[in-house]
């Protein structure tokens, strides 16, 4: 559909990157229509994660986009590269590729072609999620009977069964990105596009721990949410599939999350199914096949899944019985035996926990009895959001797949904790900010005042004072003392040895800066310090004394036969001071006759220069 080029902004001076749709696709009235839509969606996003759009337009056949560059790699990248991914980096990866696609969907968007390659990896560290070429509004999706735009591997099922798409569908292929980041695989594969699509619809996406031993059961959980085939069973959109991933990394620990997995599970990418493309939904729709009353049932069973296979004319011997026939209907009938016993152990025994947030305990329990539950234990929490005798959540979480007659533990709120501010009045900051956290507050701001009862660096007092009762978590700003006040002799223009000791007998600490200044001072003596003379400071601070490198020599303009007013300007502005000569025969005449360096040479800069007038 289009090129990106690296390239530069001459206007603004910055690399962006710039897509530009094949000019053979340019008098496509169609393809111009999605091109032009990619850009208005993306600037109605405007979001950290999403790959910004600064200008869309036309040079000629050329129809373009304008947008930002990212230096780094694209998730598929670092997949080919590594292989499968430790759980806290593909975490760290799908959480802002979800928070990205959760604006999308608020906005009314569906992405429609989520994959690695659409992941954009900094350098930086930033994940940005690109490409919203196949972008639909969701309130305009319609269903589609010629072909699917998309890439075969992230195809949700109703994608290839209806051509349908709605934000669940972003959700199915975050599901199978999740899966293909903690095993380094896809979680369907096959000789052709036909054979994967087919078992998008008709099989489950495996636990990624299938695959990768040890991996969570709370990961697993997440790929099968996501990738439910049903679409209904799966999160609505891509923040509640946020929700889970954080509720879900909430309950892992250090070890799960960092968990290397086996590098000989990188695996081999074919780059075909990498591409968007124009994929014909005749496909996924099985041949039919003729019954042979010679062949092998098994075989015949085996060949209905070769969606790419050509139909075996049918041959029959005539005067046989129809053995074929009576073998296939007894295979349908097998077929459909298993398939309620599949239906019964995957679907049968199982049931989703009903969502309980807010509910009171009473009514929680009365939903789940009612959906066949039981209450495993009840465990009290601290809340400031929900109140106190609701559920705040269930373990396993609302929607989570689980056995029917297994039991839910419920969470609910002891309502917000209160604690009173401890008393710190002395303590030192570092012990005072410690017993905070242990109360189970924050320390806050901390501010500085001189004080001749608390000693340097301990708290004089707290807002709110001490015995004042706050929510767990709130901020306390401490005021810490700076000891007594010392007033700071003024050093300029001392000798560094005179300055030194005069501060340090004040009780005060010295520092000589590396840099030195021109100043009136003659050098090696102290041209500035810091804080200045005059000001107060505690006991032990430091003063930064600068140096005199000697005054700035300047040359002297000539001024010898201007007038007064001129001579006084041109040495004014030459950065020296003026005093004038007249005497009494001064007083007839505005001439300057003499003036006391001569001019050319140099003087210091702040100097006084005499003139004379006669």
């Amino acid at each position: 559909m289009a090129t990106v080029y690296r390239a530069l902004d001459t206007r603004l001076d910055r690399v962006l990157a710039l897509k530009v749709m094949h000019p053979t696709l340019a008098a496509d009235g169609s393809f111009v229509e999605r091109f032009i839509r990619e850009a208005k969606s993306v600037a109605r996003l405007a979001h950290p994660n999403v790959v910004q759009v600064f200008d869309q337009g036309a040079d000629g056949s050329y129809v373009y986009l304008a947008m930002e560059y990212i230096a780094g790699c694209t998730l598929r990248d670092v997949l080919r590269e590594r292989g499968a991914l430790q759980p806290r980096a593909a975490l760290d990866i799908l959480e802002p590729v979800l928070a990205a696609l959760g604006a999308a969907h608020r906005a009314g968007f569906v992405h429609r072609d989520m994959k690695p390659e659409n992941v954009l990896i900094g350098d930086d560290g930033r994940v940005k999620v690109a490409d919203f070429g196949l972008v639909r509004s969701v309130d305009t999706v319609t269903s589609t009977t010629g072909a699917v735009l998309g890439t075969v591997s992230y195809l949700a099922p109703e994608q290839i069964e209806q051509g349908t798409a709605d934000p669940r569908v972003d959700v199915y292929a975050c599901g199978v990105v999740l899966y293909e980041m903690l095993t380094g695989g896809r979680p369907h594969s096959g000789d052709s596009p036909a054979q994967v699509l087919y078992k998008h619809i008709h099989e489950d996406v495996p636990p990624p721990s299938a695959q990768v031993p040890g991996l969570p059961y709370e990961l697993d959980e997440l790929v099968a949410s996501a990738t439910a085939r049903t679409p209904d069973v799966r999160p609505q959109d891509a923040a509640a599939l946020l929700g889970q991933v954080l509720r879900a990394r909430a309950g892992l620990s250090a070890e799960q999350l960092d968990a290397v997995p086996p590098q000989a599970l990188s695996a081999e990418h074919d780059n075909a199914e990498d591409r968007t493309s124009v994929i014909p939904r005749s496909l996924t729709v099985p041949r039919p096949l003729p019954v042979n009353e010679d062949e092998d049932p098994v075989a015949a069973v085996q060949h209905t899944s070769r969606l790419d296979s050509p139909p075996v004319a049918p041959r029959r011997r005539p005067g046989r019985p129809r053995r074929g026939l009576i073998t296939l209907i007894a295979a349908v009938l097998v077929v459909f035996g298993v398939g309620a016993g599949v239906w019964y152990i995957n679907s049968g025994q199982f049931t989703e926990v009903p969502q309980l947030l807010a509910k009171t305990q009473a009514q929680a329990q009365a939903k789940l009895t009612a959906a066949g539950l039981d209450v495993k234990r009840v465990r009290l929490e601290y809340s400031d959001t929900v109140e106190r005798g609701a559920v705040i959540r269930t373990d396993p979480a609302a929607g989570a797949r689980i056995r029917s007659n297994d039991s839910v533990t419920l969470v609910v709120s002891r309502g917000p904790e209160i604690v009173k501010v401890p008393d710190l009045t002395g303590v030192p900051l570092g012990k005072a900010q410690a017993k905070l956290k242990a109360a189970g507050l924050e320390p806050g701001v901390v501010s500085r005042a001189f004080s001749d009862s608390v000693p340097r660096g301990a708290v004089i007092s707290t807002d709110p004072e001490t015995g004042i009762k706050r929510h767990a978590g709130s901020a306390i700003a401490l005021l810490v003392s700076k000891g007594n006040p010392v007033d700071v002799p003024d050093v300029t223009g001392d000798d560094l040895d005179d300055a030194k000791r005069e501060l340090e007998g004040a009780g005060l600490k010295v520092i000589v800066s590396t840099e030195q200044v021109n100043s009136q001072y003659d050098k090696g003596q102290v041209a500035e310090q810091t804080p200045e003379g005059g000001k107060q400071a505690a006991e032990g601070d430091t003063v930064t004394l600068k140096l005199s490198k000697g005054p700035e020599m300047i040359e002297v303009p000539d001024v010898v036969g201007d007038s007064v007013d001129d001579a006084t300007k041109a040495l004014e502005d030459a950065g020296f001071q003026v005093e004038k000569d007249q005497g009494l025969l001064g007083l007839f005449s505005d001439t300057v006759r003499k003036q006391s360096v001569e001019g050319g040479e140099k003087a210091p800069k702040g100097s006084t220069i005499t003139i004379t007038i006669r």
